[in-house]
């Protein structure tokens, strides 16, 4: 492979949280390496923000500096040969038009890609799991209403449920038998409420998931879709937006 034919260097903000962003991290590697064969592997610079710091902004509701903490690191990841970037994280989304302003590299939205999926699955009332944030301030909702998708959010205890897995155990590396058992309730109550597909958005969540559910059509994983188009992205090169992933 020449250098002019080599992958597109994929540029990711990650450590929001760490666990996910290893998923990214092999996720990519697999991703080039079976569409190229061989030995081949990811392209790709990490910047890796502490949590800890993004974390305070969030609960704090300052997203004017959780927005300059990812405008930072986009800079850092130019600066560092990156032809892309991308924010590993879904409610640190709230804040890409800081990140857009920070470099001219293309940013590959994990929203508008999660949206494409969902259509293409032909998921018509998906079920939106994430952070709060993610969920009550609607980050989802104009992207799924644009395709004809209707969001169905958890209630209130819900929420609270699924913010303390995330929060106070799948950010910190734990993934525990009891959050699984709770995920996969709520799960089946939202199918009972009329959801006929489910998106994890919350880039830990699908740690979750046993493989086979996993696997469902109905179920639109983040990480998943995301990762896909990231590696179209980077195997067409610098010129390009991704083709959405199926």
């Amino acid at each position: 492979m020449s250098p002019a034919d080599e992958p597109a260097v994929i540029g990711l903000l990650g450590g929001m949280s760490w666990p996910s962003t290893l998923t990214y991290y092999r996720a990519l590697n697999e991703g080039i390496g079976k569409a190229l064969g061989g030995s081949h592997s990811a392209r790709v610079v990490i910047w890796s923000q502490d949590y800890a710091e993004v974390e305070r902004r969030q609960l704090a509701g300052d997203w004017e500096g959780a927005g300059a903490l990812l405008a930072a690191g986009a800079r850092r990841l130019a600066a560092a040969g990156a032809d892309m970037v991308a924010i590993a994280c879904n409610t640190m989304h709230r804040v890409s038009g800081a990140v857009r302003t920070a470099c001219e590299l293309p940013l590959i939205d994990i929203v508008e890609v999660t949206a494409e999926a969902t259509r293409r699955r032909g998921i018509t009332r998906a079920a939106v799991l994430g952070t709060r944030f993610t969920a009550q301030d609607g980050l989802f909702d104009g992207a799924l209403a644009a395709r004809g998708i209707e969001p169905v959010l958890p209630g209130a205890a819900d929420q609270r449920l699924i913010d303390h897995i995330i929060y106070d155990e799948l950010c910190r590396g734990t993934v525990s038998d009891r959050a699984a058992v709770a995920f996969a309730g709520l799960r089946k109550r939202l199918r009972g409420e009329g959801a006929d597909g489910l998106i994890l958005a919350c880039t830990e969540l699908g740690l979750l998931l046993p493989p086979a559910e996993h696997l469902s059509p109905a179920v639109v994983d983040t990480v998943e879709v995301h990762v896909q188009a990231l590696v179209a992205a980077s195997l067409r090169g610098r010129t390009g937006a991704p083709a959405g992933p199926s």
